[in-house]
């Protein structure tokens, strides 16, 4: 008999080599039923795996985020067979479950078109209903070779070649079609209920330029059409609230062929970012933040002292200057350092915290390009502060506050994951180990609950990392903690300690909205281009009913700029229920109309965004209400 630990701590006993379907069975008929996998002593496991030894068993659903990748990966081998079966002159490459349901890069001499999508749609329903079972089985690596190159698929050959030589190689059989797999799956195709293919697009294979473009085919898929129907809901909102489409409509930013990944931001895109500017200052300057600006190009020798030629080079531009050779910065922390290393600090400043909004340059594919969301430069809300090791807990936990507070003020919910030390790290296992305890300290200390993210921290340190969930259920990674034992030691940073003697500080590198571009990208979706009245970058458009108003409109213009309210005014000679119209597809937050009867009286007729026709006000009453929801950002 073995113990299996279960994840409510309940411990129960089985006959060796039970399987993870079984112990869901024991748990409930229901959750048997719904569950796609198990997690072993941490390790994803089939339904149908043995347990041969006392282990810790989680049984994994949809719900799960494991369970996802299980379902999703299945769900690309039916869609992979589903090709094979309609065109198999069509080579396979790779399919794996992704964030967001799954994909299969194939090579076909001709376009997949919406029309064959849903002949592969369509057939995808037939392999889902045979219900077909997943029977996994091993070959070794020479017999792997020669089966997949009898079945003609070129790419499978290829990646099992660059396979150690010793390597025994997995496959995976549903009905007539195999394919090459190291799992895992759900146990056959039934459960996959409802899925959609989404969009193709071009892929180089094995992500090289120098190699072959594929098509890519992208999917999702559920458990039950209801959540099918919920994703897709989501879907066509996204759409609308597109941040590419609203930032061109609302004339915020632009994009042009002569800096591709560079955005232009147009004035009332400029106006917005100040506002975003103003208040990261402000609530900075009331946490004892102090703010510098540091060069964007330094020299190569820095970038080899902070360890970035050796882990970050391919993501560097490069420039040559009286013949030495300098690069143009990724990240701001070296330049926040040789500012701090510019004169010797007593432990009694310390924690000193630089605050800086740093224009940075990285060099993405052209591919992953996205708007604002995905560029080549941008602007880091950054800050590098330096403490010392005793002060870590108590520094994070304010760090966690201010984003926190920030968070919430924008009316985000959000969740936290501790990512740890990756392959390419420097450092001793001694300060990793130190640094990310300090970090697990400081989050129970707050009381966030938190994932862990193995592998995934920067490489001088671990990090948390906050992302932000709106308001139609999509994420985003924003703001990051990242605590640094490394380029303290590397840059040989000191402060004088209380025994007189000189102390290597501690570094944290932390952002709140991580890219200012990005982050307006997020509010232009999550508000879909309506902002707040802080942020809106017209918050008032006057509009006069005919000409004998213009002067009127242009007194009240200049007393809103006096109260440094944005206004714009249409005294065109338009019908009032058209320019109306055009406000409000502009997301202006008021109109002020003025006819005869409202100059006749020293008035104004106000008119909302959302409510429509508020009525007539004195100026003076309106300026005043608006001021309020400025000077309080609220967020209507």
């Amino acid at each position: 008999m073995i113990k299996i630990k279960l994840k409510d701590g309940t411990v129960k006993e089985f006959e060796k080599g039970v399987s993870v379907l079984d112990v869901a069975k024991s748990i409930s008929q229901r959750l048997a039923k719904a569950s796609v996998g198990g997690l072993v002593n941490g390790k994803v496991a089939e339904l149908n795996d043995k347990i041969e030894n006392d282990s810790e068993v989680s049984i994994l659903t949809f719900e799960d985020e494991q369970g996802k990748k299980i379902f999703w990966h299945t769900s690309s081998h039916v869609l992979a067979q589903a090709i094979k079966r309609l065109y198999p002159e069509v080579k396979l490459a790779i399919g794996p479950s992704i964030d967001n349901g799954f994909y299969y890069d194939i090579d076909a001499d001709f376009t997949i078109t919406d029309e064959i999508l849903g002949k592969i749609e369509n057939e995808m329903k037939s392999v889902v209903k045979e219900d077909l079972k997943l029977e996994k089985f091993v070959l070794p690596r020479a017999e792997a070779i020669k089966f997949m190159k009898e079945r003609k698929e070129p790419y499978k050959v290829e990646l099992i070649e660059d396979l150690p030589e010793d390597e025994v190689i997995s496959f995976y059989k549903q009905g007539e079609f195999t394919d090459l797999c190291a799992g895992p799956h759900i146990l056959s195709t039934g459960p996959i209920k409802a899925f959609k293919l989404l969009s193709v697009a071009g892929a180089y294979w094995r992500g090289s330029e120098k190699n072959k473009m594929l098509q890519r085919i992208y999917g999702i898929s559920y458990p039950k059409k209801s959540e099918l129907d919920e994703y897709l809901n989501m879907l066509e909102e996204a759409k609308k609230r597109d941040h590419r489409k609203l930032g061109k409509e609302l004339d915020l930013f632009s994009l042009h062929e002569e800096g591709p990944g560079f955005p232009f931001f147009h004035p009332k895109g400029m106006a917005i970012r100040n506002e975003l500017e103003d208040f990261w200052r402000k609530i900075h300057a009331r946490n004892g933040y102090k703010e510098i600006r540091t060069p964007i190009i330094l020299n190569e020798a820095l970038w080899h002292q902070s360890g970035h030629w050796d882990h970050y080079k391919e993501n560097m531009y490069f420039t040559k200057i009286d013949g030495e050779n300098y690069a143009i910065k990724p990240m701001n922390c070296p330049g926040g350092i040789l500012v701090y290393k510019n004169s010797m600090h007593s432990y009694r400043e310390l924690p000193i915290r630089l605050g800086e909004l740093g224009l940075v340059h990285r060099h993405e594919l052209s591919g992953a390009l996205h708007g604002l969301m995905r560029v080549r430069n941008f602007t880091q809300d950054d800050a590098h502060i330096f403490l010392m090791p005793n002060q870590i807990k108590e520094e994070v936990l304010g760090v966690i506050k201010l984003t926190d507070y920030v968070y919430k003020m924008f009316g985000f919910e959000y969740f936290v994951e501790l990512s740890t030390r990756p392959e390419n790290s420097m450092g001793s296992d001694e300060d990793w180990e130190h640094a990310t305890n300090s970090l697990k300290e400081a989050l129970d200390a707050a009381g966030l609950s938190y994932k862990i993210n193995e592998g995934d921290g920067a490489f001088y340190g671990p990090k948390i990392d906050f992302h932000l969930k709106d308001c139609i259920g999509r994420t985003w990674q924003c703001g990051t903690i990242q605590l640094d034992f490394q380029m303290p030691e590397r840059f040989e940073l000191e402060y004088i300690g209380a025994d007189g003697e000189k102390h290597r500080p501690v570094m944290i590198h932390r952002t709140i909205f991580g890219s200012i571009e990005r982050f307006i990208g997020i509010l232009i979706e999550q508000f879909a281009g309506a902002f707040p009245v802080w942020l809106a970058p017209v918050q008032v458009k006057l509009m006069n009913i005919t000409g004998d108003q213009e002067a009127y409109v242009k007194e009240i213009e200049n007393r809103l700029l006096d109260e440094d309210i944005r206004v714009e005014s249409d005294i065109r000679n338009e019908k009032i229920g058209f320019k109306i119209r055009e406000a409000q597809m502009e997301k202006v937050p008021y109109m002020l109309i003025v006819g005869d009867k409202e100059m006749e009286n020293r008035e104004v007729s106000v008119r909302d965004r959302k409510q429509g026709v508020i009525g007539n006000m004195k100026l003076e009453g309106f300026i005043n209400m608006v001021n309020n929801k400025i000077k309080s950002r609220a967020m209507e």
